[in-house]
């Protein structure tokens, strides 16, 4: 009998030993309703948001109240008989493609089929092994086993993928969940989430859990967007917080701003069109105050953004600060929305190591945007990976989207989407070489890349010699054209701004001025309406399509085969050298400011396309080392360079940048300290 039970037992362990094992998921746990009426809840370190109070589906089913929320995973078969490989098959996919599912979305799974079927004994194991409690099932789907089933009365039109499920008597609510993530780097000043209210809101999500110091940032799955064939289907995109989003306030990057103003009630049409072209928006970005040049050490009202390239202490740029270096920063996000009046979207780009431009003007409506040059004024989008941009950009920059003439003071654009590529580099002796020697052999192989690829000739120049030979008056002298970007770009912020803020605050407040930070505050102060005013900015914008028309005519021009015949490379951040947010660490000559004037030029390569309204997008080409006085260890910068093309060529240099990257010039950069 000692010997039969021996046997037994030894039986017994090696089936143990050959089941699978049992999951270990993480509890649901509850944090707290947001202002919203929406959930916050854990399961295990990783925080979410759930979309209770508007949720995408509530279906009549047979069953009774659950006192708890129900971590779900929604998966659709058309299988005759759903087994272990169908589920594994799925939620594989699922943990492979997405950030916000995993197993703990597991305690309960709704199986949705258009055909009969049902679940087999392998199919049960696996369920088993994966401690699933619930499934959730359509009338056509039969289900055995030890599981508390419901079964719904109608199909839940969601998509696929993770929930939280509320069970009530007589009714099961599917909520969206949004991962919540911690901006480490500070990029945002909020998150946003759809709210899925039917009225087209987005709702803030001014959260942080006492864990982290940092805003919260909701995802969502991107298994919701498998299926949906629009271009940007599940893109999470941030917004800079010029743009309007219905629901979401606009502060322009001031308190004092977002304190006189109500919440949005539309949205910008520039965001609406990533909206309906299936983008997500996560929140709202910061900015220097007003899209202003500020530097990092005169930020006020927020606390100025971090850049995590390097030794996490390079500047962010100015305005777009914010966009730049949070691609640069995070995986789980896809793009980021900026402007571009002097230099603000492609700045960003150069310091962070990331794709990002200044298209053509007139490129983008401006509706809803707050101004800083109405006519100066563009939109762009900052990306880490070339094809993902080209094709954001494609999508967005749409002919129903362009803005009239009487707004830019240009002729009506024309955007050819062509392979006519130009016929001759552009080498401005006057900005290049770059100021690090360590970078310049980095620009020359890119340059020898594109002369290879493109059969181009390089060209020599004088930029700023080329431009005052215009036989033109006006047009040669850049004196006269700065001084019209300059009133372009002062008016159309007083008006719709400065002047509207300072009369609201001086009627709040005994008179007082609001309190702005300086990179505004002495301008507005002092603003003066009789030199200032809509007479002078109406002849600056004709002094600006002088200037246009005679780049065109005699700087970049379209031939019968090139829409651009030359493009021109400058570089706009700091030739390969590291440039602070501390501004002590900028006076080393190992280290540069921003925005320096070349001794030669006359006014720096970031004005070029402002004054002539061409096309300028900075692309990453490599990255040298530094020495950190902040790290004390060596560390890398990006190395970056502009490429110009003639105003309406935007879509001839996307096809440009494709095939440099098919070629693998240009690659996709990475998150984090190093972008290769």
């Amino acid at each position: 009998m000692a010997r039969m039970w021996f046997w037994l037992s030894l039986a017994l362990a090696s089936l143990s030993a050959q089941a699978a094992p049992i999951v270990k998921r993480n509890p649901y746990t509850f944090v707290l309703d947001n202002p919203y009426g929406d959930a916050i809840f854990q399961l295990g370190e990783i925080a979410y948001l759930a979309n209770t109070k508007y949720p995408k589906a509530v279906i009549a089913a047979d069953c009774q109240t659950v006192t708890s929320a129900i971590p779900i995973t929604v998966i659709k078969t058309n299988a005759s008989s759903i087994t272990k490989d169908t589920l594994t098959s799925v939620i594989d996919s699922y943990l492979s493609a997405d950030d916000v599912f995993n197993h703990d979305f597991l305690d309960g799974l709704y199986i949705s089929s258009a055909v009969k079927t049902s679940l087999d004994a392998t199919a049960v194991e696996y369920l088993t092994s994966l401690n699933t409690t619930f499934v959730f099932a359509d009338s056509t789907v039969s289900v055995e086993g030890s599981f508390t089933t419901i079964a719904l009365e109608s199909p839940a039109e969601v998509p696929i993928g993770p929930y939280l499920a509320h069970v009530e008597s007589g009714t099961v609510s599917f909520s969206t969940v949004y991962r919540l993530y911690p901006d480490t780097y500070r990029t945002f000043l909020f998150g946003a989430y759809d709210a899925n209210d039917g009225e087209d809101n987005h709702n803030p999500l001014g959260t942080f859990l006492p864990k982290f110091w940092d805003p919260m940032i909701p995802v969502p799955s991107r298994v919701y967007s498998w299926g949906d064939e629009r271009p940007l289907a599940g893109e999470r995109v941030a917004i800079k917080d010029l743009y309007d989003v219905k629901g979401l306030q606009t502060s322009g990057g001031s308190q004092a701003w977002a304190y006189i103003t109500p919440v949005s009630n539309g949205t910008a049409p520039s965001v609406q069109k990533i909206l309906d072209l299936g983008g997500i928006v996560v929140g709202k970005q910061k900015l220097a105050q007003f899209a202003s040049g500020a530097n990092p050490w005169e930020w006020q009202d927020e606390h100025y953004p971090f850049n995590p390239r390097g030794d996490g202490w390079l500047t962010c740029s100015a305005s777009s600060s914010g966009g730049g270096c949070s691609v640069a920063a995070y995986d789980w996000l896809d793009y980021a929305i900026g402007s571009d009046t002097g230099s603000s979207m492609r700045r960003p780009a150069a310091v962070s190591g990331t794709y990002g431009q200044r298209p053509s003007q007139g490129l983008m409506s401006l509706e809803r945007v707050l101004p800083l040059g109405g006519a100066t004024d563009t939109a762009g989008v900052f990306s880490r990976d070339p094809y993902k941009w080209i094709k954001f950009s494609k999508a967005w920059y749409s002919p129903d989207l362009y803005q009239d003439s009487s707004i830019t003071g240009l002729s009506p654009l024309e955007v050819p989407d062509t392979d006519a590529f130009p016929k001759t580099i552009l080498y401005p002796v006057d900005y290049l070489p770059l100021n690090n020697s360590a970078a310049e052999p980095i620009l020359q192989e890119f340059i020898a890349s594109m002369s290879r690829i493109f059969n181009m000739t390089v060209k020599e120049l004088n930029f700023t010699a080329t431009v005052q030979n215009f036989s033109d008056p006006i047009a040669s002298n850049f004196t006269t054209l700065s001084a019209a970007t300059g009133v372009i770009n002062t008016w159309s912020a007083w008006e719709v701004i400065g002047k509207p803020l300072i009369t609201a605050w001086g009627a709040l407040f005994d008179g007082r001025f609001p309190p702005i930070d300086p990179a505004r505050r002495p301008g507005w102060k002092a603003f003066n309406e009789t030199r200032t005013n809509q007479v002078a900015y109406d002849a600056a914008l004709v002094t600006k399509n002088r200037g246009v028309e005679w780049y065109e005519k005699e700087l970049q021009y379209s031939t019968p085969e090139s829409c651009s015949e030359s493009i021109m490379l400058y570089d706009i951040g700091t030739g390969g050298l590291p440039s602070f947010r501390e501004r002590e660490l900028n006076e080393s000559p190992d280290a540069s400011y921003l925005a320096v004037l070349p001794k030669t030029a006359k006014i720096t390569g970031a004005n070029i396309c402002p004054i002539f309204g061409c096309a300028d997008f900075t692309v990453p080409i490599g990255q040298v080392p530094y020495q950190s006085n902040i790290t004390f260890h060596e560390e890398m910068v990006p190395v970056t360079i502009n490429l110009v093309v003639k105003r309406g060529c935007d879509f001839m240099l996307y096809n440009m940048i494709e095939r440099l990257a098919d070629e693998g010039v240009l690659k996709t950069v990475k998150t984090g300290r190093t972008a290769f």
